[in-house]
Order: C-alpha cells, then structure tokens, then sequence
C-alpha cells in the first residue's frame, strides 16, 4: 500500500484517496514574471513523478496547478517594461510551458489563472468577514484575523507565540496583529488600471494566498487529497491556505474533527547550487532553457529524482555529468536488445521491488537501485532471458519517465555542449578508417584512432562479425 509522509502529521501515512480509485491533487505552480529556474523545475519533475505513479497503480487522477498572474512583482515588472500585466504574463506562461514540454512532462489537467478567479476570491473573502475571522482595515486592506482561528500553525508545527517573535513586521496600516495577512489589497492611486477589480471593499486586487484557496475549492472541491509544493510554501502560504479555506468553511467554531482542506500535504526539498542557497544575488540563479543547451532534459530528470524528492539537493555540472554517466549505464544495457514490447510479470521480484521502493512515500532512489540492479542482469543474460529482463527495465523507468529514447540516439548525442561538437559524420569515418587498418594488420593505426577517439570522449565496441558500435563517454 502507498504511504505518503504528510507534512501535517510530520509522519508516513497510508494513503487512502477520499473517493476510492480516484485522486485529486492541487500544487503550487509559477509566478510568472521571468523564465523558470531549476527550482522550479525540481517542483514540476517531483509532481509529475506522483502522478505518473498514481496513475500507473491505477488511480484516476485530476492534476492541478495553478498560475500566479498577478502579483506585486508582475506589477513591478510590468512598470519597468512599460507593458501590459496580461502581455508580461502570457510570454512567461508560453515561456514556461516550452520548458515543460522540452523536459518532456505531462500538462495538468487544469492550470487555472489567479485573474479568472477574482469572483471565487470575493466569495472566500466575503464568507470569512461573515465569521468574523476577517476586517477591513483603515487602510482599505481586507485582513485574516489569525488568532481568531483554533489551530493556525499545525502545519508549520510552531505556536502563535513562536510565530508572533519571529514575525518583524509592526503593527501598522489596517492590520491589528503583525500575524495577521492580507487578503484583499486596496488600490493605490499609482498602480495601472489593469491591476485591480471593483469589490465589496472597493477597489483592488487579491492577496497571494486567497488565490490557492479559491481554485483549488472550485476545481476539486473543499476537501481534497493532496496538496503539495515546495518546502518554502510550507509557511506562510501554506499555512494561510489551510486557516482561510477551514476558516470560511467551519468558522471560529472549527472542530478538530471536522474534514481538512487537504488530507495529505506534500513539500518537495530546496535546490542548493555548490552547496550555496540558489539567488540572483549570488549569481548561481540557473534557467531551466540554459540549463538545457547543456544536458538532455532526461539528464535533468534523472538527477532530479535519484534524491527524494522531501530532500535538500546540491546542483552543480558535475552532478549533473554524474546523471548522464549513470543514464548511459541503463541505456547500455537496453542497446542491441531486441525489446518485446510484451506485458510484464506483475510477480516479477523486479517488479515488486520497483513498487516496494515507489510505494514507500515516492522513494526514487531506491527505485532507480533496482533499475540499475536489473541493468546488470539484462547485461549478464542471454537469449529470451535477457529480452524480458531490458523488457522489464523499460517498462518499470517509463513510470519515471526514463529510458524511453532510442537507446543508441541517446548513447551517441552526448552533452549538449562540448563533446558533441565531435561530428557523426567524423567519428563514423574514422572507425571505417580503423576497419580498413584492420583489414591492412596496421594494428597500430588502428589502435591510434581507437586512442584518438577515447580522448575525444567517443568509446568504440567490437561486435562479433565484424561490427564496430561506438557511445559518447
């Protein structure tokens, strides 16, 4: 049975979907104000990695995951460039979605826009004022009255005196406690027209976290399965989605026995680049698109995953040399292997395996293991044996997403960058040059292209009858 480690119980638990055979999973998407980075492509993979695996143990799934299309730095960004909020926006979401499909991931089932949400905000917004758990302030600003709502901070496992000392902001403007947040923003004079919606409380725009709240409820109701994102989210936003959905749900008279907002709560861990917290500043910030000039999507993917997805992991090129080194192995294996494209045994010890390791709350390290453990035995066995084995092996990475290129295209293109510049036409006129010194016994002219070749990072197989495969190191 799957076990999920749910962030709110700090514990594994077994999963049991509210509707039996179907899931409905909601996760945190971009703000889209600028290309997407690593980070958010770690979130993206990790996601994608569940739900391909939800639907491979046959869960019917409904995948959202929203788009953040307005907010303070949109704004900014906006103003600076002198353009549109919606233009910005939608060169980024296209943007965003080219480097998703060019990493070869699902689309969701649904990306619901903050901006087609506005109404579905003011209902949230408007039903919390009712319970008192919300104010308008001086300021024109609708405030969450956090200390109104019996259990805020569960989900960050801190009190409201915890809370309330590491909070910095003072008192000021429309708030009445430095806790509380903000979920409708009155309109400043300056901003431009299109950044703000005619409401109750006059003009203005939705608060970040509202949004969340307001598209998952509407898409998959008010109590749903799984939430995830990345560990950053976990608090406040998190945190604040949890205390304005049950708010406007139950009231001040919110029960601990009355159904949560989300069953499981999911945080996949931050990205590290040469073990430095990622930043601009710091100038370790990487895009995804750049990123990709470099190294195969599938590259990225693998190193995604062979950390849990719950764990911190350290990017750097060696890691990620370290990825294609350990793709090629599982792709050496499936070369020259007549596939039978044929159902596997579902009592496979490999196959069992590869689940045991899945269903252990998404643990792809150790399922990529027992990739590896198969690819060694594809490599030692004969005959039909060794066709099911690689069989298996392909079957079992397609629920990660791996090992579905053609083996020897994948073997041959290399990186993206350096070794590739080393030209097929090249490498393949020199290994007929090698046959014919063969051929010639100048064995040492042979063994020269041979060692020219290997130093060039292409690496050379003498196959019986006189065939000669070659790989990029």
């Amino acid at each position: 049975m799957l076990q999920i480690y749910n962030t709110l119980s700090r514990s594994k638990q077994a999963f049991k979907p509210i509707e039996p055979g179907k899931v409905k999973m909601y996760v945190c998407g971009m703000t889209v104000y600028d290309f997407c980075h690593i980070g958010h492509a770690r979130v993206m993979i990790v996601f994608d990695m569940v739900v391909r695996w939800l639907r491979a143990s046959g869960y019917e799934v409904v995948y959202v995951r929203n788009i953040t299309d307005i907010d303070d730095k949109i704004i900014n960004r906006a103003i600076e460039n002198g353009e549109p909020i919606s233009a910005l926006t939608q060169r980024f979401i296209d943007a965003m979605h080219a480097d998703s499909d060019e990493l070869g991931l699902m689309h969701p089932d649904h990306e619901p826009r903050a901006t087609d949400y506005i109404a579905q905000m003011q209902g949230i917004i408007g039903r919390l004022i009712e319970n008192e758990l919300a104010y308008q302030g001086d300021d024109g600003d609708v405030n969450f009255a956090v200390r109104l709502f019996p259990g805020y901070g569960r989900l960050s496992g801190k009190s409201l005196d915890e809370l309330n000392a590491g909070e910095r902001v003072a008192v000021g403007g429309g708030k009445r406690d430095p806790l509380d947040f903000v979920l409708w923003k009155s309109a400043k004079a300056e901003e431009p027209a299109d950044t703000r919606w005619s409401s109750p409380w006059g003009e203005g725009r939705p608060g970040w976290h509202i949004e969340c709240s307001a598209m998952s409820c509407d898409l998959l109701g008010e109590h749903f399965d799984i939430h995830g994102g990345g560990a950053d989210l976990q608090f406040p936003h998190h945190e604040n989605e949890i205390a304005q959905s049950e708010g406007a749900l139950y009231g001040q008279a919110h029960q601990a026995s009355d159904a949560p907002f989300v069953n499981y709560w999911m945080h996949n861990g931050h990205i590290r680049v040469n073990e430095e917290k990622m930043s601009k500043s710091l100038g370790n910030f990487f895009l995804i698109r750049d990123v990709l000039k470099n190294f195969d999507p599938e590259v990225l993917r693998f190193f995604m995953l062979r950390a849990h997805y719950r764990s911190p992991i350290n990017y750097s090129d060696t890691q990620l040399e370290e990825a294609r080194s350990g793709l090629m192995r599982l792709y050496t294996a499936l070369a020259q292997v007549p596939l039978t494209n044929q159902s596997v045994d579902p009592h496979s010890p490999w196959v069992k395996r590869f689940a045991d390791a899945m269903n252990d709350d998404f643990n792809t390290p150790e399922a990529i293991a027992a990739l590896f453990d198969l690819a060694s035995e594809v490599n030692r066995a004969q005959g039909e044996e060794k066709a099911q084995l690689a069989n298996t092996l392909k079957v079992l990475a397609a629920s990660l997403n791996f090992l579905q290129c053609d083996p020897t295209i994948f073997l041959q293109a290399g990186s993206r960058g350096g070794d590739a510049a080393l030209s097929t036409e090249h490498i393949e006129g020199q290994i007929a040059a090698r046959i014919e010194a063969k051929q010639s016994k100048d064995f040492a002219k042979a063994d020269l292209i041979r060692k020219t070749l290997l130093e060039q990072g292409v690496v050379l197989e003498d196959k019986s009858g006189g065939i000669t495969e070659w790989r990029r190191s």
